[in-house]
């Protein structure tokens, strides 16, 4: 999936998580608007490209001894960066102040993206077979 459309279907998921959270304690969103989605969802994938995989690396230990679980909290922690990322320097998006929070709208992002990402793999194979 190429960045463009990754950006698109993270902004997507952005607006469904803010949704879902909309009520949650430790959660605000301070902008709302098809800008302020798509620049958090430019930071998130560029944290999701570049930072994830080192976070990921470096904690290798704990997420096999946690069986993977420690992964959800490294999502959490990037989703928790791009917010605040987002409000401080740029002044609009998502405003987390929780852990859960973050818990909950990454794997809401996560969950997205999943899908989407099977959805293009299977209409790329299905081209290919033509």
């Amino acid at each position: 999936m190429n960045f463009f459309k990754r950006v698109i279907v993270i902004a997507l998921a952005l607006v469904l998580a803010g949704f879902v959270m909309r009520n949650m304690d430790g959660f605000e969103i301070t902008r709302s608007g098809w800008v302020h989605y798509a620049v958090m969802a430019i930071i998130l994938a560029i944290l999701n490209a570049s930072l994830l995989p080192f976070l990921k690396t470096m904690t290798c230990g704990m997420i096999v001894l946690t069986l993977g679980l420690f992964s959800l909290v490294l999502n959490a922690l990037v989703f928790w960066i791009s917010s605040w990322i987002s409000t401080t320097l740029l002044g609009g998006g998502f405003s987390i102040t929780k852990f859960w929070p973050a818990l909950v709208g990454s794997i809401i992002v996560s969950i997205a993206t999943t899908i989407f990402a099977k959805d293009s793999n299977r209409k790329k194979s299905s081209n290919e077979d033509d």
